[in-house]
């Protein structure tokens, strides 16, 4: 961990995406609230009577899915529970980012803070300890339906009890080694504790906060190059004012800041009685993308902070539960989804308008007059190619039938591919961003244009990876260069603190937002 270290208190109450960075970046040191360990107690009491009465609990004192009716002996539990986790590391494929483990650890821990879920207070130390040490397990991203990340989460629960692997001061090692360089020792899986370490969605919640975190981000840049193709080709900039009057609230914030951002330079002087809606509704199109992204991460924020166990512990019994079905989060994460396929098309769109020779006198493929070359027109079909693989992404998953466990579960959301789908399409639109940026540049310097503020910061880091455009060249890596700078948070900062959206920026800890937190 770094030095310097933010404390966090969990609490049970949903965790910000501030925090969430924080904890993510390992720059936070974290604690359990005393009053929520309470609540822990308590529910755990209530168990622990109703096991000791001789009811039968759901994967406690029984099996789980389709050996839901199979009842262990008290001598027979400590075997089922360490072996029930070390059954469900399962997963396969690339890890996820150790950024996302540290995070999914530390909103198990809160969500068993509200004192529904029945687990120890020795499991939440357990994970405490984890992070307090910085040891972050391995965990591979397949092996989840979205009914509880039981494949995901059984790679942390695994970890726990000293198998499985694990990362430690960058190396990647066998949990025991990782464990004992560390100097903690493996946790006891007491019945419940081994299913409240699997029956959770903890790991997707993690995940969806960086991937709405990254898309408003991408988005917000994407905004910037889109004003950079629109003062390009002389856009008017009525519908913006426009729609500052008659839209949406989302729709009059973007439109506000198209207006803002573009001020402080010569604007060219529109060229039409009226634009391509492509021009035209970009405060329509943004303030849409803008909301569904926002909806979802304030859904995905409010999952941070409820239990989604199966079984819970309320009104003082031991209670079977199906809250760990995160339909809602899948569902606005798909039509979030849906919203980067028009964010893609309203792009796309701009790109041949710059190359087709129908905007403020611009040459086709925007090659300059007297120039020989073929010019832009080959890279457009690119950014056609983009605008394709974004939408091919849209089609919804999570209502296909799934019928695993003996039939005990027919019900899945497919929220772990919901999500990888819609980071794959958010790194499309940073390419995609890239296209834009440098045909506008191209535009801009035909016919000399000196941009300002967030336009001018577009321009400028185009032309720090491409030169204008006068020979026939590769551009291959002149792209990847683009879009590597306009995607980084040095980009992403300036431009913020050049023309911020508040509304944006703060909810999403965007740019520099520690000196706010």
């Amino acid at each position: 961990m770094s030095g310097t270290l933010k404390h966090i208190e969990l609490t049970g109450q949903p965790i910000g995406f501030a925090e969430l960075l924080l904890i993510g970046k390992a720059e936070a040191s974290i604690s359990a609230n005393p009053d929520g360990l309470a609540r822990v107690a308590a529910a755990r009491a209530i168990l622990e009577s109703t096991i000791a009465h001789g009811t039968p609990v759901y994967g406690a004192t029984t099996g789980v899915g389709a050996m839901k009716d199979v009842a262990w002996t008290n001598e027979e539990i400590d075997i089922f529970n360490l072996g029930l986790v070390r059954a469900h590391h399962f997963g396969t494929g690339e890890p996820f980012a150790c950024s996302v483990v540290r995070n999914a650890m530390a909103i198990r821990v809160n969500t068993a803070l509200t004192g529904y879920v029945g687990c120890s207070t020795e499991l939440v130390q357990a994970y405490l300890d984890l992070l307090h040490a910085d040891v972050i397990p391995v965990v591979r991203r397949t092996g989840s339906i979205g009914c509880a990340d039981i494949g995901l989460m059984g790679q942390i629960g695994a970890v726990l009890t000293g198998v499985g692997e694990a990362i430690y001061k960058g190396k990647r090692l066998p949990a025991v080694q990782a464990f004992a360089e560390a100097g903690i020792a493996p946790a006891r899986m007491a019945p419940r504790d081994s299913l409240a370490s699997l029956s959770v969605n903890a790991v997707s919640f993690a995940a969806a906060a960086g991937a709405t975190r990254t898309a408003a981000g991408a988005i917000r840049t994407l905004l910037a190059t889109g004003l950079t193709a629109a003062g390009a080709m002389g856009a008017s900039r009525d519908p913006w004012i426009a729609v500052t009057h008659v839209g949406t609230a989302r729709e009059a914030m973007i439109g506000q800041w198209l207006c803002n951002a573009s001020e402080g330079w010569d604007w060219p002087e529109a060229t039409h009685v009226q634009d391509p809606l492509s021009l035209r509704m970009i405060a329509q199109v943004f303030g849409s993308v803008f909301e569904s992204v926002l909806t979802a991460g304030h859904k995905v924020l409010a999952a941070t902070g409820r239990s989604d166990d199966n079984p819970v512990i309320a009104e003082g019994r031991v209670l079977t539960s199906g809250g760990s079905l995160p339909l809602d989060v899948t569902v606005l994460l798909e039509s979030a989804s849906l919203t980067m396929a028009h964010a893609a098309r309203n792009a796309f769109n701009r790109c041949v308008l710059l190359g087709n020779g129908q905007r403020r006198d611009l040459p086709v493929n925007l090659v300059p007059p007297g120039a020989i070359a073929t010019g832009f027109g080959p890279i457009i079909k690119l950014a056609g190619e983009i605008f394709s693989r974004v939408l091919s992404m849209t089609n919804p998953v999570s209502a296909q039938s799934l019928v695993v466990a003996g039939g005990m579960e027919d019900e899945a959301a497919f929220l772990p591919l919901v999500i990888e789908r819609f980071e794959r399409q958010v790194q499309a639109l940073k390419r995609l961003a890239a296209l834009e940026a440098l045909l506008a540049a191209q535009a801009m310097d035909i016919h000399g244009d000196q941009p300002g503020g967030a336009v001018k910061l577009v321009y400028d880091a185009v032309r720090r990876h491409a030169a204008f455009y006068t020979v026939d060249r590769p551009l291959s890596a002149e792209v990847e260069a683009i879009e590597e700078e306009l995607a980084s948070e040095a980009f992403l900062t300036e431009l913020i603190d050049i023309s911020p959206i508040h509304a944006i920026d703060g909810f999403f800890a965007l740019g520099n937002f520690e000196h706010r937190y």
